[in-house]
């Protein structure tokens, strides 16, 4: 997805609550409508601009659309990162100036290396876009690409639901996007240590969340569960303490995303849709999409413009 404005998430101090011991901060996204069309924005946060390599991460949806209506995101350009496209509901149609051009549904994930540059578009598939009542659901994430990979080439690999890691661990139904977790590995290729991973708990579910990744957060995308004591709700991301373990209790069906890794191999900056490590880059960046020497989507014949600021 393109860069949208969001108002900024409200933090709370894991420092007010005297019986927490594993949180380091609570993040709560505030919501933006993009007509007809929410999100929600965890990262970056002012407090906590990253967690291991996730630089950015947004709940988009559940929304639901009447026939005619979706989702268009014009081509637009990335530097230095790597987009994670997650679906729940729906479907994207991604291309992107590699020339793939496919349709991505849930379970399955997208994982396009920005690089050196890259530009890409999603919108509602077309045989979708006419059907009343389809629902849209899911996260965008972006994760920082390591200096060693910052001006790389642009790759793009797309894991079909199949190709990913899905099991139970004692009442916790897992599908592990990325990493290892539980004995198990994800075969999708990352540049930095990452854990990422869709989580659904039964009723009264405990989940273990243990402490192999240095950085690490949990996101509540549906339900409620309970650390130490203290009830969260759907839209929470809680930072967990490094070197703290950590179990999460489900109060009733619990959905939510386990996220991190090592934490990252120095500051980024971000602004709209780039990411880099030097400011240089950032404004190379910004005056080629300008002059517009970025390489163009086949078959898309109109781009979102720079922002003015």
């Amino acid at each position: 997805m393109s860069w949208n404005e969001c108002p900024e998430a409200k933090t709370e101090s894991a420092e007010s609550q005297a019986q927490r011991t594993a949180v380091e901060l609570i993040i709560r996204p505030r919501t933006r409508d993009l007509g007809g069309f929410e999100v929600r924005r965890a990262l970056p946060s002012g407090k906590r601009p990253m967690v291991g390599p996730f630089i950015f991460f947004d709940q988009m949806g559940p929304s639901t659309f009447e026939s005619g209506r979706g989702i268009d995101v014009r081509p637009h350009p990335h530097i230095g990162l790597a987009t994670v496209t997650y679906l729940f509901e729906g479907a994207i149609m991604h291309r992107d100036s590699l020339g793939t051009e496919l349709v991505i549904r849930p379970g399955d994930v997208n994982w396009m290396k920005a690089g050196r540059g890259i530009v890409h578009s999603e919108r509602t598939p077309a045989e979708m876009r006419a059907t009343a009542g389809h629902r849209l659901s899911g996260i965008q994430a972006w994760v920082a690409l390591p200096l060693t990979e910052e001006q790389a080439e642009p790759d793009f690999i797309h894991y079909p639901k199949s190709s990913l890691p899905n099991f139970e661990h004692e009442g916790a139904y897992i599908c592990l996007i990325a990493g290892s977790l539980f004995g198990r590995q994800s075969p999708v290729a990352v540049d930095w240590p990452t854990i990422y991973a869709d989580i659904r708990l039964a009723a009264d579910g405990i989940l273990p969340v243990g402490t192999e990744y240095e950085e690490r957060a949990v996101y509540i995308v549906d339900g409620e569960l309970s650390l130490e004591g203290t009830t969260h709700a759907a839209g929470s991301m809680l930072i967990l303490k490094p070197g703290a373990d950590a179990e999460i209790t489900a109060h009733g069906e619990c959905h939510l995303m386990l996220l991190g890794g090592r934490k990252m191999d120095g500051p980024r900056h971000i602004w709209w849709n780039f990411v880099a490590s030097d400011m240089t880059l950032m404004e190379q960046a910004k005056a080629d999409w300008q002059a517009d020497r970025f390489d163009a989507v086949p078959g898309e014949h109109e781009r979102i413009p720079l922002p003015e600021k």
